[in-house]
């Protein structure tokens, strides 16, 4: 067992013992004083409101649902349209007055027109579904998340515009809140048959199938602190995700396209309407596209521009993205696109009206990215690190007066980090973190050198008392990670989290402080669940081999060395995996002499062994074909760590 195991064992033993009872620490706090004159003096930095968002975030509304809530098959919700009707008149003190002002914006729901032809629903999802008028029926772009989702909103559409068949989908990105609601909106077999064209960017298929399989547990249990799992929408809770509200529950779904764009340039003529293609992949996704909807001059820009600067490195983690890139391709659609719009759109967010908004907004947003890529390099060449420079970056007035450069989802902190991480990676060049302590002896170390527990605590309250919550939450959390069971440091740290929250203009930085006390107070959230049937099964089993792989613990192979052969007799694919107390290598398309056991049955059965750890003798008796040692496979599956469903994030 490691230290930091050990260390858990011991938390999880004296947390039963001594458990978290007192209601006042389970409950939010209110603003503090220092909170309160911090959002007063920002609210005073603020830029003129201005009409445009207010005017351009319900122009065109047509209708919307009578029923705010959607629900599954098993009539249970999965999004609630009047979730965030509490946002409005002035921001509390709990909210910071910039992310109040944004949500009263992007809270509106329903079916707008863009253009003649184009329209689009909104506030049905984290994400836009937009839909143009084809020759005979419904050309949608990014069908949202989850099929419920998806199904409602194209309801909504053949309501109010009048029932017409959708004759082709197109995915602007890899991102399952572009993708996941198509099987709400068309069938597999259409799309097979020719009379539904999917349509989506180079590699998007691997990247899309990919996303958040190898490090796919970390990713989903970070993911509950971005968008906010567990908290319901309020003053004291979540204010939406910056690019949208939340995530909408349901079933994920994915099928896959059958035309593929591989250049900026290409167009297709879609049930007779004229689309151009811009490949912008490498920035906000591996593989992305915009739309020019040239009847309409209407231009897409999926997410490259959105109504606030987007995370170079997503706090749920990901691939860290190309800033540069991501400026010349926003360069491109201004100098190229916007000039020949009416409207500028998004998948995310509110229309841009007008040819003269749309350009200027492509190229503010253009010049926020640049600016804070070449002032991070110049900083970086100069000899500071991430921290100095996130610290000494912020977002300039110049380029503030543009709202949509505010960071509501990305920050320049967070964003100015990552590009140093994209250049540099991780270390800063000073020994001392080359091999600093891991964080629970650090923070015994550091508690001890402090003076002891009373001495971090009063240290501790003194910060908090002044309005210090940054070093508040630094000292606490060596407290809590050296004494996790000590009420009192968890529901101090949680009161330090809960006001920075309050306090941060990022709805999902929000999001993390809140969800953090939370889990201080009551525990940790389920994790979310992104992988669905439809998404494994377009995995390829190569990457599916490799990712169990990541759970393989050599200790525990108890069996010895073993060779499994697998024929999977639904796809006509074989593959071997060799363990031994080293590794666990998967080789696809290959066949041994001598295997120690071979297994025949279609792919699910086997995954179910591999991430289900689905014993050896049910899944035989379920009809999977067994010969040689089921024994020595039984000890392989032993062998992997369960999938995981949640870690310790704010507890050691």
């Amino acid at each position: 067992m490691t230290g930091r195991m050990r260390n858990r064992t011991l938390v999880t033993l004296a947390l039963i013992a001594a458990p978290l009872h007192g209601e006042a620490l389970a409950q939010p706090k209110p603003a503090s004083p220092a909170t309160i004159e911090a959002q007063r003096v920002a609210a005073s930095a603020l830029p003129a409101d201005g009409e445009r968002d207010a005017a351009f975030a319900t122009r065109g509304f047509l209708a919307t649902r009578s029923d705010p809530v959607i629900k599954n098959a098993n009539g249970e919700p999965v999004w609630n349209l009047a979730a965030y009707d509490f946002v409005d008149g002035e921001a509390p003190a709990t909210v910071h007055p910039s992310l109040w002002r944004h949500m009263r914006y992007l809270k509106h729901h329903g079916l707008f027109e863009v253009t003649d032809g184009v329209w689009q629903v909104r506030g049905f999802d984290l994400s836009n579904m937009t839909v143009v008028r084809g020759a005979t029926g419904w050309i949608l772009i990014d069908p949202l998340t989850t099929a419920e989702v998806a199904a409602a909103a194209l309801e909504l559409v053949n309501e109010t515009l009048g029932e017409r068949p959708v004759t082709a989908v197109v995915y602007s990105h890899s991102h399952a809140d572009h993708f996941g609601g198509v099987r709400g909106v068309v069938g597999e077999e259409e799309v097979k048959a020719g009379r539904v064209a999917v349509i989506a960017p180079e590699h998007f298929m691997e990247e899309a199938s990919s996303e958040n399989v190898m490090a796919g547990s970390a990713m989903t249990r970070r993911a509950a602190y971005q968008f906010g799992r567990g908290l319901q929408p309020g003053p004291q809770g979540q204010m939406g995700s910056g690019i949208g509200t939340a995530v909408s529950g349901g079933t994920v779904t994915l099928i896959a396209p059958n035309d593929i764009i591989k250049r900026t340039g290409e167009k297709r003529v879609v049930d007779g309407v004229s689309l151009e293609f811009q490949i912008v992949s490498g920035s906000e996704a591996p593989a992305e596209l915009n739309v020019y909807v040239e009847p309409a001059r209407t231009f897409l820009a999926a997410e490259i521009a959105t109504c606030t600067m987007h995370n170079i490195l997503t706090p749920r983690g990901a691939k860290v993205r190309d800033t540069r890139a991501w400026a010349h391709y926003l360069d491109e659609a201004a100098t190229v696109y916007a000039p020949k719009s009416d409207v500028v759109v998004s998948s995310h967010c509110w229309p841009q009206f007008g040819t003269e908004a749309g350009t200027a907004w492509l190229s503010a947003q253009r010049d926020n990215y640049r600016y804070l890529h070449d002032q991070t390099v110049r900083r970086m060449n100069r000899g500071s690190t991430m921290a100095e420079i996130a610290e000494d970056v912020p977002l300039p007035t110049n380029l503030g007066e543009e709202w949509s450069n505010h960071g509501y989802y990305g920050t320049y902190s967070h964003n100015s980090k990552a590009i140093y991480q994209y250049y540099l990676g991780w270390y800063d060049a000073v020994p001392a973190n080359l091999h600093a302590h891991p964080p629970i002896e650090r923070a015994r170390r550091m508690v001890e050198a402090l003076g002891g527990s009373e001495r971090v605590m009063a240290l501790a309250r003194t910060a908090m008392a002044s309005g210090d919550y940054r070093w508040a939450s630094d000292l606490l959390q060596q407290l809590v990670f050296t004494a996790p069971a000590d009420e009192q440091a968890r529901g101090l740290l949680a009161d330090s989290y809960e006001q920075q929250g309050y306090q941060a203009e990022s709805a999902i930085w929000r999001n993390q402080f809140l969800v953090a006390a939370d889990e201080l107070r009551k525990g940790a959230r389920e994790a979310f669940q992104t992988q669905s049937p439809d998404v494994i099964s377009a995995i390829e089993t190569g990457l599916l081999l490799d990712s169990a792989a990541t759970r393989f613990d050599p200790t525990k192979l108890a069996s010895g060395p073993v060779t499994v052969q697998l024929h999977l007799t639904d796809r006509g694919e074989t593959a071997v995996i060799e363990a031994n107390d080293r590794i666990m290598i998967g080789r696809l398309g290959q066949q041994v002499e001598a295997p120690d056991v071979v297994l025949r049955g279609p792919r699910q059965m086997i995954l179910g062994m591999l991430f289900l750890k689905m014993p050896v003798e049910q899944m035989a008796a379920a009809g999977l074909q067994v010969e040689g040692d089921a024994t020595a496979m039984q000890g392989l599956i032993d062998a992997l760590d369960p999938v995981g469903a949640g870690f310790n994030i704010v507890l050691p």
